[in-house]
Parts: structure tokens; sequence; C-alpha cells
């Protein structure tokens, strides 16, 4: 039996004025999932728990199978084992984003959570330049990820301090943030404020800026804790496997949970992505193993952004090239079980993620009456899961729904 998970980040929407009322899931042409909807079990899943923020980190490890509210610590140490960063009992490992802020009139404005996606060669450029340049007195390390996405360890912090996603501030006022007064998170905000000139005045900013891009001008450390201790998937569902993503954070679950996170060229996050390559390395892991994950985060950058042109058109890459392609393989391999969902709503209106249930599809299981997949055809479906991590035991025999 081979198992596989197609997760669209962030596919998940609100009712559109522009789309005539429709969510995006309504108004893109997703025939593959529509069929799918159709032939198998339609339902929705609480995928983050009521105690925890609506993250990436916190879906996806449910979705895997891990409750996070027992397991997850935080994203850094996710990020660093995709990265095969080893963490030091003593540290702490946080994402670095970089990130466009806005001085005016004495306050500062979140205006871009990813530095207008920035390039992932012109990111290392610049983390590589605030190693040399930021005063890190406090033995931290900086390490260049996947475009604004990086990686900063912190040794003997204490546990606890309050950090802030930059995705949740989009255009938002962060300067009171900035002017905390716990100690500790103040020595965050004073290297992010120390980033500032150092950043400002580099020469590929100034290019960026003349070009019309979003300059990367300050650092935001967010999303730090430990490495979790799971039970690995061999040991938890007595497969093997690969997880497939452009994304650090996914990868990272991947590495923790005990499976492969094999390098993907032109896995950019973005709607660009190489869609067929992931597929092609999906395939190939389901060779010598049972288990596969594919993530495409595309969907949910574009949700941040509040684009809606480039959200549907990132849904539909998402079934045409990666849903319908691994659909027809699978037909072709034996038996199999396909679960294909989104792991959260990233909303237009809102730029960030939200914690309403998500719709998903487990075939071949067999579902009433559905039309398509969508929002509100998953809530008409008398299907509901309460908490993420059962969609894996559903998936793999544990439970029945």
């Amino acid at each position: 039996m081979k198992y596989v998970v197609l997760i669209g980040d962030g596919m998940g929407d609100y009712p559109l004025a522009e789309l005539n009322g429709r969510t995006i899931l309504e108004a893109a042409h997703t025939p593959n999932l529509d069929t799918l909807a159709k032939a198998g079990r339609l339902g929705l899943c609480q995928t983050i728990p009521a105690s925890l923020s609506p993250g990436s980190d916190v879906a996806n490890m449910a979705i895997l199978g891990y409750d996070p509210e027992k397991y997850l610590t935080g994203r850094g140490p996710l990020e660093a084992g995709s990265m095969g960063v080893p963490v030091q009992a003593n540290e702490q490992a946080f994402r670095l984003n970089l990130v466009t802020v806005e001085h005016q009139g004495g306050r500062v404005f979140m205006r871009d959570h990813a530095a207008g996606n920035i390039s992932s060669d012109d990111a290392r450029i610049l983390v590589d330049h605030l190693a040399a340049g930021l005063p890190l007195t406090d033995g931290q390390k900086l390490y260049p990820g996947v475009s604004y996405r990086h990686l900063l360890l912190w040794p003997d912090l204490p546990d606890g301090i309050p950090t802030y996603p930059p995705h949740d501030h989009r255009d938002q006022d962060v300067s009171d943030y900035l002017n905390t007064a716990d100690p500790a998170a103040k020595r965050i905000m004073d290297l992010i404020r120390a980033s500032w000139p150092i950043l400002e005045n580099h020469p590929l900013n100034r290019d960026r800026i003349a070009k019309g891009l979003r300059p990367a001008n300050s650092i935001w450390p967010w999303g730090q804790g430990r490495p979790p201790a799971v039970t690995p998937y061999p040991q938890k569902f007595g497969v093997t496997g690969a997880v497939v993503s452009a994304v650090d954070l996914i990868k990272g679950l991947g590495v923790i949970a005990g499976l492969e996170a094999p390098h993907v060229p032109g896995a950019t996050g973005l709607v660009d992505t190489n869609y067929e390559g992931k597929v092609q390395a999906a395939l190939k892991a389901l060779e010598t193993g049972d288990f596969v994950l594919i993530h495409v985060e595309a969907p949910d950058e574009a949700g941040h952004q509040g684009d809606i042109k480039e959200k549907l058109m990132a849904v539909e890459r998402f079934d045409q090239r990666v849903v319908g392609p691994m659909w027809e393989a699978l037909q072709k391999m034996g038996p199999f079980r396909l679960l294909v969902l989104c792991d959260h709503f990233t909303p237009i209106e809102i730029k960030t993620h939200t914690r309403e249930p998500v719709p998903f599809i487990l075939y071949p299981d067999r579902n009433p009456s559905c039309r398509s997949y969508s929002e509100i055809e998953a809530a008409t479906s008398g299907l509901y899961l309460s908490r993420g991590d059962l969609l894996a035991d559903l998936m793999f025999g544990k439970t029945a729904a």
C-alpha cells in the first residue's frame, strides 16, 4: 500500500466580492480536485488547536500525525533540522526573516514579511554580510536558507520570550513590539535595530530600490524553540518515505519524523516553483518507500500578498501539475490511499493565517454526495475531525471515520 499526502498551503479562503461571492477554491478551475471530491471522501478537519496560533508549523505537524499541543516547541528547530544545523542543549533556534520595514513619523511599520520575495542568492549575500557586521556578542550564529527564510541560533536565552510572526503584521505598526520593556525580548529587538544600518546601506538593497523592488532592510527573528522528540514514522506508522517541499519548515518536520527530504532544483516556494520536479521526486521516493508528502507553498504566499489572481493561479497549478499527475501515477501502482488538503486558511482580505477547519479529501473512501472541492462543500459532507493528527490515523487505517 502506498500513502500520499498533497498539501496546497493556505488554499482555504473567504468568499470574495471580486469573485462574485465565491472563495478561491470555488472560483479556480480544479478538475482533478473536484473529481477526487466526488469519487473520494470529503470532510473538514480542525488542524489548528484552540490553544495555538494558526501557523504552518502547527498545522503541518498535525497533518503528519503528531499532536502539536504535545510536541511543537517552535518553528526554528524544525528549520534547523532541515538545514542540517545541530542545535545544542543551551541554544534556541529562531526562524529569521528578511523583511521590509518602513520608518514613518517616528513609528515602524511592517511592510513585507518576505522582502519582496527576495531570491535565495541575494538573500545569502545579505545574511553573510549580517553575520560579519552584526554585534553577535552573545554567541549567536546566522545560517542562510531559502528566499527570505533563514536561521538564527542564540545560546542561553530563557524560554517563553514573546516573538511575533511578521506575516501576521503586514502593513501594521510594530513599534510597540520593538519598544518592549521585557529585558529578554529587548535583546532580540536590539538585534533587529542593529540590522537596519547594515542592510540599508548595502549596494544590493540600493539596487533593489532602484529597480522598484522592496528592500530587505531588516531582520525579524521569531518562532524560536528547542528540538522536539517524536516517534519516527517507521515506528509510529510502519512506513518509510519522504517529504517534498521548497520550505525548510516542512523538510524539517520530515527529518524529525525519520523521513527523507530530497532537494528539488527550482523549488522556490512561489507560484513559479518546479511542480514537475516535486512530482518526480515524490514518485522516486515511492520506488523504495511507502509514504510521500508533497507540499506546495505558492497559494499561501499569494494569500499573504493579498493577490487574488496569483492565488487562483497557484491553486490551479497545484491541481493541474501536482494533483492530476500524482493521481494518474498512483492508479498504476496498485493499492494506495491519497489525502489532499490545505493546512490552514490564508484569506486574501486579511493576508495571514486563520484557524477555520480545512477541507480535505481522502481517496478512495466513498463520499455521500459532493460536487467539488471547496470549503462550503466540505462543511456539508457530514465528516468532521476535531484534531489534525487524526487525519494520519484515518489515512493509515488506525481509526475509522
